[in-house]
C-alpha cells in the first residue's frame, strides 16, 4: 500500500507540473510583441487582406481566452463568441489529439517535424549518455579506490579539464581534428546522395557521421559524472560497515558490487536522469555545430525564423522530457532506497 501511494503521489505531481507547464507555454508567446502572423514572414509587401488571411489560417483572428463581449453596454454579460472557441481551448484540444500547430515556416504539422527531430536526438543523447555514465562511473570507482595515487590524480585531472571546457569549442576542435585526420564527416546525418546497397552500408555511414558528435558529448559528461561518483564513494567506503565487510575478509570487488557502489549510485541516479532531461535541450550546441538534424537543429532555426509554433510545441516537449525524466529519478530511486517512500 505504501508503494502504491508513494507512485499515484508521484503521478499526481508530475500531472499537476504538466498541466501548469502546458499553461505557462501557451500564454508565454502570447505575450511576445509584435503580430505573431508577421513574425514569421518578414515581406513588406503583404497586403491587410492577406495579413488577415494568414490570422485565420493559423486560428489568430479568435479571442485568447476571454469571450468577446456585445458594444451594448447593457449585454456585456453576453457573450458573441463561444469560450470553447477560443484559442486556449483550442490549444488544450489539440494537444490532447497530439496536435502541436501548423509551422509558420513550413506549413507543415508541428508534431510531425519535431517527431522526426526527436528521434535524430535521442539516438545521439542515448549514445553519448551510455557512454558518458559507463566510463564516467568506471573512472569514478577506480580513483576513489586508489585514492590519493596516481591514477587518482590522473583521473581528476582529467575529469576537472573535461566539465570545463565549452561544448561548442570542444565540438569546433574535434570536428577540425576528426576531419583533417581521419576524414570523418563535417556535418549531417548520411552523406548527401551517396547510394546504399545495403542497411549494413547505411548504418557504417550513419555511424561515421555520429562519432564525433556522440564524442563530444561524451567527454562534456564523462567528466560530471566521474568527480560525483568519486566523491559519493570515498565518503561512503569511510562508513563503518565497510570497515567491517574488511574485516570479515570480503574481496575488494565483491565490497565494491554488494556494499559500495548501491549506496554511491543515489546521488548518480538523480544526476543521470536530471541530465537526461536537460541535455534534450542542451545537445542544441553539439547539434548546431555538427549540422545534426535533431531537435536542438529545428529550435535553433526556429528562433532565426521567428517559427512561434515550433518554438512553443519544441519548447513543451522539452519541458515535458524533464518532469518524466525527474519523475523516473523518483521511481528508481525508492527502487534503490525503500526509506525514501513516505506515507
Amino acid at each position: 500500500m505504501k508503494s502504491l501511494r508513494f507512485l499515484a503521489a508521484r503521478l499526481g505531481w508530475a500531472f499537476l507540473t504538466i498541466l501548469f507547464v502546458v499553461t505557462l507555454n501557451f500564454f508565454i508567446f502570447r505575450v511576445l510583441p509584435g503580430d505573431p502572423a508577421r513574425a514569421g514572414l518578414r515581406d513588406p509587401r503583404l497586403t491587410r487582406e492577406a495579413v488577415e488571411a494568414i490570422r485565420v489560417r493559423f486560428g489568430l483572428d479568435k479571442p485568447v481566452i476571454n469571450c468577446v463581449q456585445a458594444l451594448n453596454p447593457f449585454e456585456a454579460g453576453d457573450c458573441l463568441v463561444n469560450p470553447l472557441d477560443t484559442q486556449f481551448f483550442i490549444y488544450f484540444g489539440n494537444l490532447l489529439r497530439g496536435e502541436l500547430g501548423i509551422s509558420y515556416h513550413t506549413n507543415r504539422p508541428v508534431a510531425d517535424h519535431l517527431g522526426q527531430m526527436l528521434w535524430n536526438t535521442v539516438l545521439l543523447i542515448g549514445a553519448g549518455q551510455v557512454l558518458a555514465i559507463l566510463l564516467g562511473v568506471a573512472l569514478g570507482v577506480l580513483a576513489a579506490w586508489k585514492s590519493r595515487t596516481r591514477i587518482d590524480v590522473g583521473a581528476l585531472l582529467f575529469s576537472l579539464l573535461a566539465w570545463s571546457l565549452p561544448t561548442f569549442w570542444l565540438g569546433i576542435i574535434l570536428l577540425f581534428w576528426g576531419s583533417s585526420r581521419f576524414g570523418l564527416p563535417i556535418g549531417g546525418k548520411l552523406t548527401p546522395g551517396l547510394p546504399f546497397v545495403s542497411q549494413a552500408a547505411m548504418l557504417k555511414d550513419l555511424g561515421r557521421h555520429l562519432l564525433l558528435p556522440t564524442l563530444t558529448y561524451t567527454i562534456v559528461f564523462l567528466g560530471e559524472y566521474m568527480l560525483i561518483m568519486r566523491s559519493t564513494l570515498l565518503d561512503i567506503l569511510s562508513e563503518d560497515f565497510i570497515l567491517t565487510a574488511k574485516a570479515k575478509g570480503l574481496r575488494t570487488f565483491q565490497i565494491l558490487k554488494d556494499h559500495a557502489l548501491r549506496n554511491a549510485m543515489l546521488p548518480m541516479v538523480t544526476l543521470i536522469a536530471l541530465n537526461l532531461g536537460f541535455t534534450v535541450a542542451g545537445a542544441i550546441q553539439i547539434e548546431t555545430v555538427f549540422s545534426w538534424p535533431g531537435l536542438g537543429g529545428a529550435v535553433f532555426n526556429a528562433v532565426g525564423q521567428r517559427d512561434y509554433p515550433m518554438l512553443q510545441g519544441a519548447f513543451l516537449l522539452l519541458a515535458v522530457s524533464v518532469i518524466l525524466a525527474n519523475l523516473a529519478a523518483d521511481l528508481l530511486y525508492s527502487l534503490l532506497d525503500p526509506r525514501v517512500r513516505v506515507d
